[in-house]
């Protein structure tokens, strides 16, 4: 019954908006927005079902819709249908991605299209740009404080060469993705701006309150993202004479989702990014989007209808981007960004796999697996048409956001081993070699996160400067040994620009007194064009690096059970210097990887009883894909090099 309602509304809706159903160009937008009508009203109507202009405010948003199918190009409508047609082409083994800021890797966008060999060179096919809109010198957050959502920052371009580089890239067989601030606008956005002239209209797309009641109840429980440089959850704004809800930085104006226009309006946004050619967009702090007094205001059950109702937007107008969910929570909630369906994923096809990379972490100090096969366990289950991003390091801090209980399992105290990890890698911790920053850190409670680049903390910056060769050699090794549990984990791996050819800490940005008090730059240097020329001289630091992941990516991508299909099965050892797993074909249990990482820094090669493999594989015969070499056999034991990971077949 409610479902012929829904219909009758639409048929309704569409009428008003004098649109002919029978129109050939628009027959696959009436297919999909019959198809996804029900949903998106019945969402519509659980947030904003109240209000007295609610179908006021469901007209206006098929209208959006409308008008954006209208201006996508042939080009990009005959891509939605072929990936319609093959709905699982993202879990494909061959997808590999880099993360970058434009800026800092090649100056401009025209800069970025001239590089473009040097990442299929690495074999790299999926391009993450870092946020390119039009953001306020100086108070710009990296890109995520965002003054126009529809003007590229004039010093990387315009829109039209995004356009441009999108068709470039779809040429090369390569994916585009771009990041979508969805949380918060620059207190210098129009709409801000309007709000501070006292207009209602904008004042209701943020919230904003005359006396300081309502933020205390809101303070009570939610937490500081930034305590040190932006405590608190509310800034007072002078122009306006009210306090303005700030979780990010002072400059960073929360959106109020409440108001049915501000969500019209992202969708909005959205599908102008679709429509300029991104394959996948980044939907950036989605936990945060519904805000409610008594509670922390993240990950809320509202904000994940409002992701469910842009993703069915999306699947109407742009059937063929995918979402990734920017949501950096614990294990237990991040699975729920993929959505509630039983296959599909309902809000966001792809999400940040942020506790195997602080678990990976966890190993690289402790020189162990215990807490990583631990943590491994615990990962919930995703969705069967959804993925992980996998990476190593990105542009941001590195939390340490594992399960307090699989800590304890682990044998650790949970406060103390945290202080140990901020030590290790701080270089304050006898022996350490890391050469990493505390950020965030509270006073109040000692939690604090991490910076600095991947090369830095796992030591090479060190071992450079002493000329210890055995240091380089380590540092070399766990760059890759990290990268190849990645590369063959499940999901899609994600690289950061300037990890494949061993870039260092750089301290360029305390010279800057815009980013001076945000460490994060210490690992956001301007890539040395000069070191990566150094990726073609045989023995060099970059040419091992480099070389190694070339080979790494090149292997992934023919070992076709490393799709993601759900086919990744953790073995039990009892080394606990080992992670052991083994991945499998959909279409034959006789194509098999069996990935063996040791994280021991021990001369003295680790190993495990084939015994325990058995019914995997064979005893002979048992080769590594990455080398092409026989593993190497005692008895019945298969011996690992330390920080190394090999992935075997038969």
């Amino acid at each position: 019954m409610y479902e012929q309602v829904s219909h009758s509304l639409l048929n309704e809706i569409l009428q008003e908006l004098k649109v002919e159903s029978g129109n050939g160009r628009m027959r696959h937008f009436y297919t999909r927005l019959g198809a996804n009508f029900y949903s998106i009203h019945s969402l519509f109507s659980l947030l904003y079902g109240e209000r007295p202009d609610f179908k006021a405010q469901l007209r206006r948003l098929v209208e959006t819709l409308a008008a954006r199918y209208v201006g996508r190009s042939a080009a990009l409508r005959k891509s939605d249908l072929a990936r319609e047609k093959d709905y699982n082409w993202f879990l494909s083994q061959k997808w590999v991605g880099m993360a970058l800021y434009c800026d800092r890797f090649a100056g401009d966008l025209q800069g970025l299209r001239a590089r473009l060999p040097y990442l299929q060179e690495l074999g790299i096919n999926m391009l993450h740009i870092m946020p390119l809109l039009d953001c306020p010198p100086g108070r710009s957050d990296g890109g995520y404080a965002v003054r126009d959502f529809f003007r590229i920052d004039a010093r990387y371009g315009s829109t039209d060469e995004i356009s441009e580089l999108a068709a470039n890239l779809r040429k090369r067989d390569m994916l585009l993705v771009l990041d979508v601030v969805v949380n918060h606008t620059s207190d210098e956005h129009q709409w801000a701006q309007r709000a501070r002239q006292g207009e209602q209209q904008y004042l209701d797309y943020y919230y904003v309150f005359d006396g300081r009641e309502m933020p205390d109840l809101y303070e009570e429980t939610m937490p500081e993202i930034f305590p040190l440089t932006a405590p608190g959850n509310f800034t007072w704004d002078a122009e306006m004479g009210k306090w303005v809800m700030t979780v990010f930085n002072n400059y960073q104006w929360d959106l109020n989702y409440r108001n049915p226009a501000v969500l019209i309006e992202m969708i909005d946004i959205i599908l102008f990014w679709a429509n300029q050619g991104a394959d996948i967009l980044r939907l950036d702090a989605v936990a945060f989007l519904w805000k409610k007094i008594g509670t922390a205001c993240q990950n809320e059950r509202e904000a994940h209808l409002l992701l469910q109702i842009m993703k069915d937007c999306c699947q109407v107008v742009a059937p063929g981007v995918l979402f990734i969910a920017e949501a950096i929570v614990a294990p237990s909630e991040v699975t729920k960004y993929f959505g509630e369906d039983a296959i599909n994923a309902k809000e966001c096809e792809i999400a940040y796999n942020a506790t195997l990379m602080a678990l990976l972490w966890d190993a690289v100090a402790t020189r162990n697996a215990v807490l990583l096969n631990r943590g491994i366990n615990s990962l919930p289950s995703k969705l069967e048409r959804a993925t992980w991003l996998n990476y190593v390091r990105c542009h941001d801090d590195i939390g340490l956001g594992f399960d307090d209980n699989d800590v304890r399992l682990a044998g650790y105290d949970t406060v103390k081993h945290r202080r140990f990890l901020i030590e290790y890698f701080t270089g304050k911790f006898p022996g350490s070699s890391a050469r990493g920053l505390p950020f965030g850190e509270n006073p109040r409670t000692g939690d604090a996160r991490i910076s600095g680049s991947l090369a830095s903390l796992v030591g090479l910056e060190v071992a450079l400067e002493n000329q210890d060769e055995a240091g380089v050699d380590a540092a070399i090794q766990t760059i890759l040994l990290l990268h190849s549990v990645i590369l063959s984990f499940g999901g899609i791996p994600l690289l950061y620009y300037g990890d494949a050819i061993g870039m260092l800490n750089s301290i360029e940005y305390l010279a800057d007194p815009d980013r001076r008090d945000d460490n994060r730059w210490v690992h956001r240097s301007r890539l040395d064009w000069n070191k990566a020329e150094r990726r073609h001289q045989p023995g060099t630091v970059e040419h091992r690096i480099f070389n190694g992941l070339k080979g790494l990516i090149a292997r992934r991508k023919e070992a076709t059970a490393f799709a993601d299909f759900d086919n990744r099965h953790l073995l039990s050892v009892e080394n606990p210097n080992l992670m052991v797993f083994y991945r499998a074909c959909q279409q034959g249990s006789r194509n098999r990887v069996l990935v063996v990482a040791n994280f021991s820094v021990t001369a003295q090669s680790q190993h495990v009883g084939m015994l325990r493999l058995h019914g995997f594989f064979r005893q002979d015969g048992v080769r590594d894909i990455c080398t092409g070499e026989c593993a190497v056999l005692s008895g019945d034991m298969l011996h690992i090099p330390p920080l190394t990971c090999c992935w075997y077949t038969e």
